[in-house]
Formats: structure tokens, C-alpha cells, sequence
């Protein structure tokens, strides 16, 4: 019976909302699908990430990316759900770059199913088919760009974290439930200008859900996703602080061939920046030429394009995503890779650290 109450009081002492009364996750969370695929607007925060690289026959190279935001905020004692979306395509033989942002309430020009993963915003759209369990992909970019892409994945999902929670810092608030597809076999269409490309490759799609991605003491962070021809996957973050350092939280998990994960403690990688790129619109120095090192692996991130910066034209929070080539320590490509860069071109902190309650 003591132990009954110790553990009671334990639990109530344990904030489950922030001060604004948006859920916190709780370790120990038992996901249903495919409900747990679609929206979670109990939590102020919520995206649904698609990256990945597309080859057409031609030898044409693209890096591409379809991302969709739900954002909740309070207004007037109600809840508004806003839906914020990004795409983007690089063409890596010229290195064009375009992208596009959009802002919707939710409503008849933007939703998120609750059910299922179904999320539009206009006529971009990410659906899961639940009878094939693949997903598909519409989104154009600007009016000169419009892909159609449909993607199977051919690993397990994953949750990354300790029991289901993905620490971002030491505070309660700073994590999230993060789920991700690490390989997704996709073809499809892309439309650029006047030429139609058949496409094949492959992508990576993340699914977080939170009520803050930072605390106190945190300006940003740098991400990266790795596909490596061997079979595995990388996911590697690195929260940065106001004196540039590494979080203690900042982790990179494995994902070996057959779908088991294996997490490293930041002590157990190193982030090395081998070159920068500047922004010629803000002056945002990113360093988007980078190198891993953990174990006994040396892995180097090379851009695509050294611009591949989101200007944030909508959000007014540009951010640096990108396609890279994976290179080991001879040189030689062995992978695919994205990596974002945020935090550069403003403190993040004012806009994803909410307090407990």
C-alpha cells in the first residue's frame, strides 16, 4: 500500500500539460495505427516531414521535400488550428532551387484527419492508402514545379527515444513522440517547366508530435537523415545552445539492416563542420558541409547546392534543408542524406519553449 501511494504521488507531481494546458508526452505511450498516423491536437505542435532523392532516366537528379505543420494556439479562451506548409525541389543538375510556403486555418483549405494520416493544405496533399499501406504525394512549387509521387515503405516504422519519448532537452517540456518511415521506395512524376520526368529513389518520412521542441538556453538545431547503400539509416540532432554548444540531449541512432535501433548518447558522436555557405538574403551563416564521426565511422555530408535555404517568407524563421551525398572516409559515396539546419537566422527559443504548468 506504501509503495501504492508513493507511486501515486510521484505520478501527480508529473506535469502532463504546459502552462497553457497543450499535453506533454508521457513515457510508456502504447501507439494504435492508424490512428496514431493522423493529427494530435492536443499538442500545440505537430508536423508530418517527407524528404527524399529522385532519379529520372535522363540522369536528371532531384532532392525534394513536402512538408505539413499543424499549430495550435489559443485565441480568445479557443483553440485555432493553423496548417503551415512547406515544398521544395532542387534540380542538382543546375542547381535551381525553388520552394514555397503556405498558412491556412483549418477549414475547407486545410485539414488533418485524426484518424489516419490524411493531411491537405490547398491542392497539396499526403494520404495513406490503408489497404496497401503505401502514401501519396501531390504538392507543386510555385507553378513551375508539381510532383505526384507515391511511396512504400520497406522498413519497419520506428519510434525514436527512450519509452517512446525523444528527449530534446532536460527539461519535461523539451521532447516529443517521434515516429519515423527510414525508407520509403517512391516513383512517380516530376514536372518541371515544360518537361515530365519518371522518377525513381527513395525517401525518409518523419512524424512528431510536441508541445515544445526547446527550453531555455536553446537556440535551434541541426538534423540529419542518412540513408547509406548498406542498408542502414542515420537520424542524428544536435540541439544547439546560445553559446553554440551541444546539448547534452543531442542524440544519433542507428538503424541497422534489419530494423532494430540503437541510440548514442551525445558524448559518443562528434559534429565537425568542414564548410559554411551565407546567405545572401538574411546573413545567416549555415554550416551545411559537415562530417560525422561515431564508433568507428567518419561520415561526410556534401550539399547538393550550397543554397537550398527555406527563406521563410510566411513564418519570417528561414531554415537551411537540404540534399546531400553521403561520403566515407576514402570519399566514395556510400549514401543519401538531408540535413536542416535551423536556429541560424533567429532564436527559435521565443517560438518552441513553453513552460510546464
Amino acid at each position: 500500500m506504501k509503495h501504492l501511494l508513493i507511486l501515486f504521488l510521484i505520478t501527480s507531481l508529473h506535469a502532463q500539460t504546459t502552462t497553457d494546458g497543450f499535453a506533454l508526452p508521457q513515457p510508456g505511450k502504447i501507439f494504435a495505427f492508424p490512428r496514431d498516423h493522423g493529427s494530435h491536437p492536443e499538442f500545440r505542435t505537430e508536423w508530418w516531414y517527407v524528404t527524399g532523392h529522385l532519379d529520372a532516366k535522363n540522369g536528371h537528379r532531384f532532392g525534394f521535400q513536402v512538408t505539413f505543420f499543424r499549430q495550435a494556439r489559443r485565441e480568445n479562451d479557443k483553440i485555432q488550428q493553423l496548417h503551415l506548409a512547406h515544398a521544395a525541389l532542387l534540380d542538382a543538375h543546375t542547381g535551381r532551387f525553388l520552394h514555397e510556403e503556405r498558412l491556412n486555418r483549418a477549414g475547407w483549405d486545410a485539414d488533418s484527419s485524426a484518424t489516419t494520416l490524411a493531411v491537405r493544405n490547398g491542392n497539396w496533399s499526403l494520404h495513406l492508402d490503408e489497404s496497401t499501406q503505401h502514401l501519396h504525394i501531390t504538392a507543386t512549387v510555385k507553378n513551375e514545379a508539381l510532383l505526384q509521387l507515391e511511396l512504400e515503405p520497406i522498413k519497419p516504422l520506428v519510434v525514436f527515444g527512450k519509452n517512446g519519448v525523444s528527449r530534446k532537452g532536460a527539461s519535461q517540456t523539451a521532447a516529443s513522440h517521434y515516429l519515423t518511415w527510414p525508407r520509403l521506395k517512391t516513383h512517380g512524376t516530376v514536372k518541371l517547366g515544360a518537361a515530365e520526368h519518371a522518377v525513381t529513389g527513395e525517401a525518409w518520412m518523419d512524424h512528431e508530435f510536441s508541445s515544445s521542441q526547446l527550453e531555455a538556453g536553446q537556440v535551434g538545431w541541426d538534423w540529419a537523415a542518412l540513408q547509406l547503400k548498406d542498408g542502414r539509416e542515420i537520424m542524428v540532432y544536435r540541439m544547439r545552445r546560445k553559446d553554440g554548444s551541444m546539448d547534452a540531449a543531442s542524440t544519433l541512432a542507428v538503424v541497422e539492416r534489419d530494423g532494430k535501433v540503437r541510440h548514442l548518447a551525445s558524448h559518443a558522436f562528434a559534429w565537425e563542420v568542414i564548410g559554411t555557405w551565407k546567405s545572401p538574403r538574411n546573413g545567416a551563416e549555415y554550416p551545411h558541409h559537415v562530417r560525422l564521426r561515431f564508433e568507428n565511422e567518419s561520415l561526410e555530408l556534401k550539399p547538393l547546392a550550397a543554397d537550398q535555404e527555406q527563406d521563410g517568407s510566411i513564418t519570417r524563421l528561414p531554415y537551411w534543408e537540404g540534399a546531400c551525398d553521403v561520403l566515407d572516409s576514402h570519399g566514395q559515396i556510400t549514401g543519401r542524406a538531408f540535413l536542416e539546419l535551423a536556429g541560424y537566422a533567429g532564436d527559435l527559443s521565443g517560438h518552441l519553449a513553453p513552460q510546464a504548468k
